[in-house]
Protein backbone atom coordinates (compact mmCIF):
# COMPACT_ATOMS: atom_id res chain seq x y z
CA UNK A 1 0.00 0.00 0.00
CA UNK A 2 2.82 2.40 0.86
CA UNK A 3 4.50 1.72 -2.49
CA UNK A 4 1.22 2.39 -4.32
CA UNK A 5 0.67 5.68 -2.47
CA UNK A 6 4.31 6.68 -3.07
CA UNK A 7 3.99 6.10 -6.82
CA UNK A 8 0.60 7.85 -6.92
CA UNK A 9 1.87 10.89 -5.04
CA UNK A 10 5.00 11.11 -7.21
CA UNK A 11 2.86 10.79 -10.35
CA UNK A 12 0.54 13.62 -9.27
CA UNK A 13 3.54 15.80 -8.36
CA UNK A 14 5.36 15.17 -11.66
CA UNK A 15 2.30 15.49 -13.87
CA UNK A 16 1.11 18.55 -11.95
CA UNK A 17 4.43 20.33 -12.56
CA UNK A 18 4.57 19.45 -16.26
CA UNK A 19 0.91 20.23 -17.01
CA UNK A 20 1.23 23.58 -15.22
CA UNK A 21 4.31 24.42 -17.31
CA UNK A 22 2.55 23.40 -20.52
CA UNK A 23 -0.66 25.29 -19.84
CA UNK A 24 1.22 28.34 -18.58
CA UNK A 25 2.92 28.52 -21.98
CA UNK A 26 -0.48 28.84 -23.67
CA UNK A 27 -1.68 31.26 -20.97
CA UNK A 28 1.33 33.60 -21.11
CA UNK A 29 1.41 33.93 -24.89
CA UNK A 30 -2.39 34.34 -25.05
CA UNK A 31 -2.18 37.22 -22.59
CA UNK A 32 0.69 38.79 -24.57
CA UNK A 33 -1.34 38.43 -27.78
CA UNK A 34 -4.28 40.29 -26.22
CA UNK A 35 -6.60 37.30 -25.77
CA UNK A 36 -8.85 37.24 -22.72
CA UNK A 37 -8.27 34.08 -20.65
CA UNK A 38 -11.40 32.87 -18.89
CA UNK A 39 -10.01 29.87 -17.01
CA UNK A 40 -6.65 28.29 -16.19
CA UNK A 41 -7.32 24.76 -14.93
CA UNK A 42 -4.94 22.10 -13.64
CA UNK A 43 -6.90 18.85 -13.74
CA UNK A 44 -10.36 18.01 -15.00
CA UNK A 45 -13.75 17.53 -13.38
CA UNK A 46 -15.06 19.06 -10.18
CA UNK A 47 -13.02 22.06 -8.95
CA UNK A 48 -11.36 21.51 -5.57
CA UNK A 49 -9.92 25.03 -5.27
CA UNK A 50 -10.66 28.16 -7.32
CA UNK A 51 -9.75 31.82 -7.22
CA UNK A 52 -9.78 34.86 -9.54
CA UNK A 53 -7.22 37.49 -10.52
CA UNK A 54 -7.79 41.19 -11.21
CA UNK A 55 -8.41 40.52 -14.92
CA UNK A 56 -11.22 38.08 -14.16
CA UNK A 57 -9.35 34.88 -15.00
CA UNK A 58 -10.51 31.90 -12.95
CA UNK A 59 -7.78 29.59 -11.63
CA UNK A 60 -8.82 26.03 -10.81
CA UNK A 61 -7.33 22.93 -9.21
CA UNK A 62 -9.66 20.11 -10.26
CA UNK A 63 -10.29 16.60 -9.02
CA UNK A 64 -8.81 14.49 -11.86
CA UNK A 65 -5.08 15.29 -12.14
CA UNK A 66 -4.57 13.91 -15.66
CA UNK A 67 -4.12 17.12 -17.60
CA UNK A 68 -5.32 20.68 -17.75
CA UNK A 69 -6.54 23.41 -20.06
CA UNK A 70 -6.67 27.14 -20.72
CA UNK A 71 -10.10 28.41 -21.74
CA UNK A 72 -9.94 31.57 -23.83
CA UNK A 73 -12.68 33.90 -25.02
CA UNK A 74 -13.82 32.53 -28.39
CA UNK A 75 -16.80 33.57 -30.52
CA UNK A 76 -17.13 30.03 -31.86
CA UNK A 77 -17.91 28.79 -28.35
CA UNK A 78 -19.38 31.71 -26.39
CA UNK A 79 -21.63 34.67 -26.98
CA UNK A 80 -19.08 37.49 -26.95
CA UNK A 81 -20.19 41.10 -26.34
CA UNK A 82 -19.32 43.57 -29.09
CA UNK A 83 -16.89 45.47 -26.85
CA UNK A 84 -14.87 42.27 -26.14
CA UNK A 85 -14.67 40.78 -29.62
CA UNK A 86 -11.17 42.12 -30.12
CA UNK A 87 -10.15 40.03 -27.08
CA UNK A 88 -11.40 36.72 -28.53
CA UNK A 89 -9.02 34.01 -29.71
CA UNK A 90 -10.66 33.62 -33.11
CA UNK A 91 -10.29 37.36 -33.85
CA UNK A 92 -6.50 37.16 -33.77
CA UNK A 93 -4.30 36.63 -36.81
CA UNK A 94 -3.37 33.10 -37.80
CA UNK A 95 0.22 33.83 -36.74
CA UNK A 96 -0.92 34.84 -33.25
CA UNK A 97 -3.03 31.68 -32.97
CA UNK A 98 -0.07 29.57 -34.09
CA UNK A 99 2.08 31.25 -31.43
CA UNK A 100 -0.51 30.61 -28.69
CA UNK A 101 -1.02 26.95 -29.60
CA UNK A 102 2.67 26.14 -30.04
CA UNK A 103 3.59 27.86 -26.75
CA UNK A 104 2.54 24.83 -24.68
CA UNK A 105 4.97 22.32 -26.23
CA UNK A 106 7.70 24.99 -26.40
CA UNK A 107 7.24 25.61 -22.66
CA UNK A 108 7.77 21.87 -22.07
CA UNK A 109 11.00 21.93 -24.07
CA UNK A 110 12.24 25.03 -22.23
CA UNK A 111 11.45 23.40 -18.90
CA UNK A 112 13.43 20.32 -19.95
CA UNK A 113 16.42 22.58 -20.66
CA UNK A 114 16.00 24.22 -17.25
CA UNK A 115 15.71 20.87 -15.41
CA UNK A 116 18.76 19.41 -17.17
CA UNK A 117 20.76 22.61 -16.61
CA UNK A 118 19.98 22.52 -12.89
CA UNK A 119 20.87 18.82 -12.82
CA UNK A 120 24.27 19.43 -14.40
CA UNK A 121 25.01 22.37 -12.07
CA UNK A 122 24.19 20.25 -9.00
CA UNK A 123 26.23 17.36 -10.34
CA UNK A 124 25.36 14.00 -11.89
CA UNK A 125 26.68 10.75 -10.47
CA UNK A 126 26.64 7.90 -12.95
CA UNK A 127 28.29 4.60 -13.82
CA UNK A 128 30.90 4.19 -16.55
CA UNK A 129 29.56 2.12 -19.47
CA UNK A 130 31.68 -0.97 -18.85
CA UNK A 131 30.44 -4.19 -20.44
CA UNK A 132 29.68 -6.93 -17.92
CA UNK A 133 28.69 -9.70 -20.30
CA UNK A 134 28.17 -10.19 -24.02
CA UNK A 135 25.27 -12.45 -24.97
CA UNK A 136 26.25 -15.47 -27.05
CA UNK A 137 25.39 -15.27 -30.77
CA UNK A 138 24.36 -11.62 -30.40
CA UNK A 139 25.21 -8.61 -32.56
CA UNK A 140 27.61 -7.43 -29.87
CA UNK A 141 29.51 -10.73 -29.84
CA UNK A 142 29.67 -10.83 -33.63
CA UNK A 143 31.14 -7.31 -33.65
CA UNK A 144 33.92 -8.38 -31.30
CA UNK A 145 32.79 -6.56 -28.16
CA UNK A 146 34.18 -8.15 -25.00
CA UNK A 147 33.42 -8.21 -21.31
CA UNK A 148 35.38 -5.55 -19.40
CA UNK A 149 35.58 -3.10 -22.31
CA UNK A 150 34.32 0.45 -21.76
CA UNK A 151 32.17 2.05 -24.47
CA UNK A 152 33.87 5.38 -25.26
CA UNK A 153 31.71 6.49 -28.18
CA UNK A 154 28.98 5.28 -30.52
CA UNK A 155 29.13 6.90 -33.93
CA UNK A 156 30.05 10.54 -33.30
CA UNK A 157 28.46 10.59 -29.83
CA UNK A 158 30.71 10.40 -26.76
CA UNK A 159 29.27 8.04 -24.17
CA UNK A 160 30.21 8.70 -20.55
CA UNK A 161 27.41 6.65 -18.97
CA UNK A 162 24.79 4.06 -19.87
CA UNK A 163 22.06 6.62 -20.54
CA UNK A 164 24.24 8.24 -23.18
CA UNK A 165 25.01 4.80 -24.65
CA UNK A 166 21.30 4.02 -24.94
CA UNK A 167 20.45 7.40 -26.52
CA UNK A 168 23.34 7.11 -28.99
CA UNK A 169 22.38 3.56 -29.91
CA UNK A 170 18.73 4.49 -30.47
CA UNK A 171 19.75 7.28 -32.83
CA UNK A 172 21.14 4.60 -35.18
CA UNK A 173 18.01 2.44 -35.26
CA UNK A 174 17.47 1.72 -38.96
CA UNK A 175 21.17 2.04 -39.90
CA UNK A 176 23.10 -0.90 -41.28
CA UNK A 177 25.98 -0.47 -38.83
CA UNK A 178 27.56 1.96 -36.38
CA UNK A 179 31.17 2.39 -35.28
CA UNK A 180 31.86 1.75 -31.59
CA UNK A 181 35.01 2.95 -29.87
CA UNK A 182 35.97 0.89 -26.83
CA UNK A 183 38.70 1.06 -24.22
CA UNK A 184 40.10 -2.25 -22.99
CA UNK A 185 41.02 -2.91 -19.34
CA UNK A 186 44.67 -2.36 -20.33
CA UNK A 187 43.87 1.17 -21.56
CA UNK A 188 44.17 0.66 -25.31
CA UNK A 189 41.38 1.89 -27.58
CA UNK A 190 39.88 0.11 -30.58
CA UNK A 191 37.10 0.89 -33.04
CA UNK A 192 34.66 -1.87 -33.91
CA UNK A 193 31.66 -2.02 -36.23
CA UNK A 194 28.35 -3.02 -34.66
CA UNK A 195 26.05 -4.62 -37.23
CA UNK A 196 22.56 -3.11 -36.93
CA UNK A 197 21.07 -4.40 -40.18
CA UNK A 198 17.51 -5.54 -39.49
CA UNK A 199 17.71 -4.46 -35.84
CA UNK A 200 14.27 -3.91 -34.30
CA UNK A 201 12.93 -3.32 -30.82
CA UNK A 202 10.07 -5.78 -31.19
CA UNK A 203 10.02 -7.39 -27.76
CA UNK A 204 8.17 -5.94 -24.81
CA UNK A 205 10.37 -4.33 -22.14
CA UNK A 206 13.61 -5.43 -23.82
CA UNK A 207 16.14 -2.63 -23.59
CA UNK A 208 18.16 -1.49 -26.63
CA UNK A 209 21.29 -2.79 -24.89
CA UNK A 210 19.83 -6.24 -24.29
CA UNK A 211 18.53 -6.43 -27.85
CA UNK A 212 22.07 -6.12 -29.25
CA UNK A 213 23.53 -8.41 -26.60
CA UNK A 214 25.21 -5.99 -24.17
CA UNK A 215 24.83 -6.59 -20.44
CA UNK A 216 26.17 -3.68 -18.32
CA UNK A 217 28.68 -4.48 -15.60
CA UNK A 218 27.15 -4.67 -12.15
CA UNK A 219 28.74 -5.67 -8.84
CA UNK A 220 28.13 -9.27 -7.89
CA UNK A 221 24.95 -10.09 -6.02
CA UNK A 222 25.53 -12.07 -2.83
CA UNK A 223 23.27 -14.81 -1.52
CA UNK A 224 22.13 -12.56 1.34
CA UNK A 225 18.61 -11.11 1.13
CA UNK A 226 18.31 -7.32 1.11
CA UNK A 227 14.52 -7.09 0.75
CA UNK A 228 11.50 -9.38 0.86
CA UNK A 229 8.49 -8.27 -1.19
CA UNK A 230 5.15 -8.05 0.67
CA UNK A 231 2.72 -10.94 0.06
CA UNK A 232 5.41 -12.83 -1.89
CA UNK A 233 6.16 -16.57 -1.60
CA UNK A 234 9.34 -15.65 0.31
CA UNK A 235 7.39 -13.54 2.81
CA UNK A 236 4.81 -16.28 3.33
CA UNK A 237 7.60 -18.81 3.92
CA UNK A 238 9.11 -16.61 6.66
CA UNK A 239 12.27 -15.41 4.90
CA UNK A 240 13.68 -12.15 6.28
CA UNK A 241 16.16 -9.45 5.34
CA UNK A 242 19.68 -10.59 6.18
CA UNK A 243 18.97 -14.30 5.63
CA UNK A 244 21.58 -16.09 3.52
CA UNK A 245 20.44 -18.85 1.17
CA UNK A 246 22.96 -21.70 1.25
CA UNK A 247 21.36 -24.54 -0.72
CA UNK A 248 18.23 -25.61 -2.59
CA UNK A 249 17.01 -29.21 -2.25
CA UNK A 250 20.42 -30.17 -0.92
CA UNK A 251 22.35 -28.61 -3.83
CA UNK A 252 24.89 -25.96 -2.75
CA UNK A 253 24.22 -22.56 -4.36
CA UNK A 254 27.34 -20.67 -5.42
CA UNK A 255 25.92 -17.54 -7.08
CA UNK A 256 22.74 -15.51 -7.08
CA UNK A 257 22.26 -16.09 -10.82
CA UNK A 258 22.24 -19.86 -10.29
CA UNK A 259 19.60 -19.41 -7.57
CA UNK A 260 17.50 -17.31 -9.97
CA UNK A 261 17.69 -20.06 -12.59
CA UNK A 262 16.44 -22.66 -10.09
CA UNK A 263 13.58 -20.42 -8.93
CA UNK A 264 12.48 -19.48 -12.46
CA UNK A 265 12.13 -23.10 -13.57
CA UNK A 266 10.36 -24.17 -10.36
CA UNK A 267 7.02 -22.32 -10.53
CA UNK A 268 4.38 -24.01 -8.33
CA UNK A 269 6.98 -26.56 -7.15
CA UNK A 270 7.90 -26.78 -3.47
CA UNK A 271 11.60 -26.21 -2.79
CA UNK A 272 13.56 -26.85 0.37
CA UNK A 273 15.95 -24.00 1.15
CA UNK A 274 18.71 -24.19 3.74
CA UNK A 275 19.08 -20.70 5.19
CA UNK A 276 21.55 -19.07 7.58
CA UNK A 277 20.15 -16.41 9.92
CA UNK A 278 23.00 -15.03 11.95
CA UNK A 279 24.81 -18.07 13.31
CA UNK A 280 21.80 -20.38 13.05
CA UNK A 281 20.90 -22.56 10.08
CA UNK A 282 17.47 -23.98 9.31
CA UNK A 283 15.32 -25.41 6.50
CA UNK A 284 12.54 -23.45 4.84
CA UNK A 285 9.99 -24.81 2.41
CA UNK A 286 8.87 -22.34 -0.25
CA UNK A 287 6.73 -22.59 -3.39
CA UNK A 288 7.66 -20.04 -6.08
CA UNK A 289 4.63 -18.35 -7.63
CA UNK A 290 3.85 -18.60 -11.32
CA UNK A 291 4.58 -15.23 -12.96
CA UNK A 292 3.40 -14.80 -16.59
CA UNK A 293 5.87 -13.29 -19.06
CA UNK A 294 5.70 -12.45 -22.76
CA UNK A 295 4.35 -14.82 -25.43
CA UNK A 296 2.28 -16.86 -23.01
CA UNK A 297 5.21 -18.28 -21.04
CA UNK A 298 5.71 -18.04 -17.29
CA UNK A 299 8.44 -18.43 -14.71
CA UNK A 300 8.87 -18.92 -11.01
CA UNK A 301 8.88 -15.92 -8.70
CA UNK A 302 10.21 -15.85 -5.12
CA UNK A 303 10.03 -12.15 -4.24
CA UNK A 304 13.47 -11.37 -2.82
CA UNK A 305 16.20 -8.86 -3.69
CA UNK A 306 19.86 -9.69 -2.97
CA UNK A 307 22.49 -7.69 -1.14
CA UNK A 308 24.88 -6.40 -3.81
CA UNK A 309 28.61 -5.82 -3.45
CA UNK A 310 29.61 -2.12 -3.51
CA UNK A 311 30.56 -0.51 -6.82
CA UNK A 312 34.32 -0.24 -7.50
CA UNK A 313 35.40 3.36 -6.92
CA UNK A 314 36.88 3.73 -10.41
CA UNK A 315 33.55 2.79 -12.05
CA UNK A 316 31.62 5.76 -10.61
CA UNK A 317 31.94 9.23 -12.13
CA UNK A 318 30.53 12.52 -10.86
CA UNK A 319 30.11 15.33 -13.35
CA UNK A 320 29.23 18.91 -12.51
CA UNK A 321 29.50 22.00 -14.69
CA UNK A 322 29.42 25.77 -14.41
CA UNK A 323 26.12 27.42 -15.41
CA UNK A 324 27.23 28.29 -18.96
CA UNK A 325 28.42 24.75 -19.69
CA UNK A 326 25.32 23.33 -18.04
CA UNK A 327 22.99 25.42 -20.24
CA UNK A 328 24.81 24.20 -23.35
CA UNK A 329 24.50 20.59 -22.22
CA UNK A 330 20.84 21.11 -21.31
CA UNK A 331 20.07 22.44 -24.79
CA UNK A 332 22.02 19.62 -26.47
CA UNK A 333 20.38 16.85 -24.42
CA UNK A 334 16.90 18.30 -24.90
CA UNK A 335 17.41 18.49 -28.66
CA UNK A 336 18.64 14.88 -28.67
CA UNK A 337 15.55 13.73 -26.78
CA UNK A 338 13.19 15.72 -29.03
CA UNK A 339 14.82 14.31 -32.18
CA UNK A 340 14.84 10.79 -30.77
CA UNK A 341 11.16 11.07 -29.76
CA UNK A 342 10.12 11.94 -33.30
CA UNK A 343 12.34 9.15 -34.65
CA UNK A 344 10.69 6.66 -32.27
CA UNK A 345 7.24 7.74 -33.47
CA UNK A 346 8.36 7.10 -37.04
CA UNK A 347 9.82 3.74 -36.01
CA UNK A 348 6.54 2.79 -34.31
CA UNK A 349 4.74 3.50 -37.58
CA UNK A 350 7.24 1.49 -39.65
CA UNK A 351 7.30 -1.37 -37.13
CA UNK A 352 10.95 -1.10 -36.12
CA UNK A 353 9.80 -0.44 -32.54
CA UNK A 354 6.98 -2.57 -31.17
CA UNK A 355 3.84 -0.83 -29.93
CA UNK A 356 4.17 -3.11 -26.89
CA UNK A 357 6.80 -0.64 -25.64
CA UNK A 358 4.26 2.20 -25.29
CA UNK A 359 3.67 3.18 -21.65
CA UNK A 360 0.70 4.95 -20.11
CA UNK A 361 -0.10 6.63 -16.79
CA UNK A 362 0.79 3.58 -14.69
CA UNK A 363 4.24 3.36 -16.29
CA UNK A 364 4.78 7.07 -15.72
CA UNK A 365 3.66 6.72 -12.10
CA UNK A 366 6.13 3.90 -11.44
CA UNK A 367 8.91 5.88 -13.14
CA UNK A 368 8.06 8.97 -11.10
CA UNK A 369 8.03 7.05 -7.81
CA UNK A 370 11.31 5.31 -8.59
CA UNK A 371 13.06 8.53 -9.62
CA UNK A 372 11.87 10.39 -6.51
CA UNK A 373 13.21 7.58 -4.31
CA UNK A 374 16.61 7.93 -6.01
CA UNK A 375 16.83 11.63 -5.13
CA UNK A 376 16.32 15.11 -6.50
CA UNK A 377 18.79 14.84 -9.40
CA UNK A 378 17.18 11.63 -10.68
CA UNK A 379 13.75 13.27 -10.39
CA UNK A 380 14.98 16.24 -12.44
CA UNK A 381 16.19 13.86 -15.15
CA UNK A 382 12.82 12.09 -15.14
CA UNK A 383 10.93 15.40 -15.34
CA UNK A 384 13.05 16.49 -18.31
CA UNK A 385 12.36 13.23 -20.15
CA UNK A 386 8.59 13.30 -19.53
CA UNK A 387 8.41 17.03 -20.30
CA UNK A 388 9.97 16.41 -23.71
CA UNK A 389 7.63 13.47 -24.28
CA UNK A 390 4.62 15.61 -23.34
CA UNK A 391 5.73 18.37 -25.70
CA UNK A 392 6.32 15.98 -28.60
CA UNK A 393 3.06 14.12 -27.97
CA UNK A 394 1.09 17.38 -28.09
CA UNK A 395 2.66 18.21 -31.45
CA UNK A 396 1.19 15.10 -33.08
CA UNK A 397 -1.25 16.15 -35.85
CA UNK A 398 -4.35 14.89 -34.04
CA UNK A 399 -7.11 17.56 -34.06
CA UNK A 400 -7.69 17.33 -30.29
CA UNK A 401 -4.01 18.08 -29.60
CA UNK A 402 -1.96 21.23 -30.16
CA UNK A 403 -0.47 19.65 -33.27
CA UNK A 404 -3.92 19.22 -34.78
CA UNK A 405 -4.73 22.91 -34.24
CA UNK A 406 -1.39 23.84 -35.81
CA UNK A 407 -2.22 21.63 -38.78
CA UNK A 408 -5.48 23.52 -39.32
CA UNK A 409 -3.73 26.89 -39.04
CA UNK A 410 -1.01 25.90 -41.52
CA UNK A 411 -3.75 24.81 -43.94
CA UNK A 412 -5.39 28.19 -43.35
CA UNK A 413 -2.14 29.95 -44.25
CA UNK A 414 -1.90 27.97 -47.48
CA UNK A 415 -5.58 28.30 -48.47
CA UNK A 416 -5.88 31.91 -47.28
CA UNK A 417 -9.07 30.99 -45.41
CA UNK A 418 -9.91 28.97 -42.28
CA UNK A 419 -10.80 25.29 -42.36
CA UNK A 420 -14.57 24.98 -42.12
CA UNK A 421 -16.04 24.37 -38.69
CA UNK A 422 -17.74 21.18 -39.94
CA UNK A 423 -14.40 19.76 -41.12
CA UNK A 424 -12.80 20.71 -37.81
CA UNK A 425 -15.61 19.06 -35.86
CA UNK A 426 -15.24 15.81 -37.83
CA UNK A 427 -11.48 15.96 -37.27
CA UNK A 428 -11.92 16.49 -33.54
CA UNK A 429 -14.17 13.44 -33.29
CA UNK A 430 -11.70 11.28 -35.20
CA UNK A 431 -8.79 12.63 -33.16
CA UNK A 432 -10.61 12.05 -29.87
CA UNK A 433 -11.36 8.46 -30.88
CA UNK A 434 -7.74 7.79 -31.86
CA UNK A 435 -6.44 9.43 -28.69
CA UNK A 436 -8.80 7.39 -26.52
CA UNK A 437 -7.76 4.19 -28.29
CA UNK A 438 -4.07 5.02 -27.86
CA UNK A 439 -4.56 5.81 -24.17
CA UNK A 440 -6.48 2.58 -23.62
CA UNK A 441 -3.78 0.56 -25.40
CA UNK A 442 -1.02 2.19 -23.34
CA UNK A 443 -2.98 1.47 -20.15
CA UNK A 444 -3.39 -2.17 -21.16
CA UNK A 445 0.36 -2.35 -21.73
CA UNK A 446 0.91 -0.94 -18.24
CA UNK A 447 -1.48 -3.46 -16.68
CA UNK A 448 0.20 -6.39 -18.46
CA UNK A 449 3.52 -5.34 -16.89
CA UNK A 450 2.17 -5.42 -13.33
Amino acid sequence: MFEFLWHLGSFILALGILVTIHEYGHFWVARKAGVKVLRFSIGFGKPLVRWYDKQGTEYVLAMIPLGGYVKMLDERVDDVPEHERHLSFNSKSVYARIAIVSAGPIANFLFAIFALTLMYVIGVQSVKPIIGEVTAQSRAQQSGLRSGEQLVSIGSQQTQDWQEVTLALMQHLGDDAVSVKVETPSGSQNIKSLNLSGWKLDKRDESPLASVGIVPFRPDATLAIAMVAPDSPAKKAGLQEGDVIVSVDGELIQTWSSLVQVIERSAQSTLNLYVMRGKSGFDVQVTPANKPIEDGFSRGYLGVVPVVEPWPEDSIITRSYNPVEAIGLGVTKTWQMVSLSFEMIANLITGQVSIKNISGPVGIAVGAGTSVSYGFVAFLSFLALISVSLGVFNLLPLPVLDGGHLMYYIIELIRKKPVSEKTQEIGFRIGATLLLALTAFALLNDISRL
